[in-house]
């Protein structure tokens, strides 16, 4: 067994394809297979079932690829920790974001990693709550920006900026659309257009309004399954109802879709976004840059740590 093929079988198990896992692992198809093949003789298991299309790993072949990860992960750390001894910060991070913060952040995140020039490559992928988590136990990636506090025991949380919730309503809603400010109630009395079950935004806006012991009861709740705020906005704008979004899409709005907005009149609820790293990744220095990026491209007026009290829970 070798670090090769411990490389390979990972490579298989994230593209479920010996030619695609050969291809970005810089090999041929037969050097990969032979590789994988050797190594399943030599611990006398199959870790593939090759009969299947996408190619599916066995039971025992997940646990041994699972396995696989961790230990190239700390293998790596040595490098990592011999770097940060030295002060040398460079390297790759893999950051994942969840789909209701990632239009608003990463535009401007990119900006300010550019100009910043550090030797750090960070590659950004777009996923829910659920598979930053699930990237953070397999080691696909090394940090997520979400919403928070999830208390993960595996994971550390280090919150960034508080970004609150306002509703946006359609014009068609004239009672609501009269009124400068709502109350959480308000949200109840038409209806709401909300995310698909996924998206943890919609959980906290479950919440907000209190409807998770109600809505089976409520018929005025529609879901856009496997959309995003923006939809939710159109849909807003060309139908009656109303939706609710987080701060930094205001700056997105038009002059006429301003006139949507409003606040909450009872309560400031908000959502505490923080990067979250599995407790053990230790290179303090890279994390400490990434963070303060993210800070940089957040406005000051989303970074005071008193709006923490309103954070509306997951």
């Amino acid at each position: 067994m070798n670090i090769q093929q411990l490389e390979y079988i990972i490579a298989v198990d994230n593209y479920r394809h010996f030619s695609k896992a050969a291809e970005a692992s810089f090999v041929t198809q037969p050097t990969l297979s032979m590789m994988i093949q050797k190594l399943e003789e030599e611990l006398g298991v199959k870790l593939f079932d090759r009969s299947r299309l996408p190619v599916q790993p066995t039971e025992i072949g997940t646990r041994l690829i699972n396995q696989a990860r961790l230990a190239l992960a700390q293998l790596n750390q040595i490098k990592e920790i011999v770097q940060e001894e030295k002060g040398i910060v460079k390297g790759v991070f893999r950051l994942a974001i969840i789909p209701t913060i990632s239009p608003y952040l990463l535009p401007k995140l990119m900006q300010v990693h550019s100009e910043n020039k550090f030797d750090i490559r960070i590659v950004i992928s777009e996923l829910t709550t659920a598979q930053i988590l699930k990237g953070l136990a397999n080691d696909s990636i090394d940090g997520g920006i979400l919403a928070t506090p999830l208390i993960e025991p595996a994971i550390s949380e280090h919150p960034i900026y508080y970004e609150r919730f306002f509703a946006y309503v359609s014009p068609m809603e004239k009672a609501l659309f009269a009124k400068t400010s709502l109350d959480e109630s308000d949200l109840t009395s038409t209806r709401l257009w909300l995310l698909d079950e996924v998206h943890c935004f919609r959980t906290q806006i479950l919440h907000l309004c209190n409807l998770k012991k109600r809505r089976n009861g409520n018929q005025s709740i529609f879901t856009y399954e496997a959309g995003s705020i923006d939809t939710l906005i159109n849909i807003v704008d060309q139908n009656e109802g109303l939706t609710v979004i987080p701060e930094m899409a205001l700056a997105h709005l038009s002059e006429a879709q301003k006139k949507n907005v409003r606040p909450f009149k009872n309560s400031t609820p908000v959502r505490e976004v923080s990067l979250i790293t599995r407790k053990e990744f230790f290179r303090e220095r890279l994390l400490n840059i990434i963070i303060d990026e993210v800070k940089t491209a957040v406005p000051l007026s989303l970074q005071d740590e008193a709006m923490r009290k309103y954070v509306v829970p997951l």
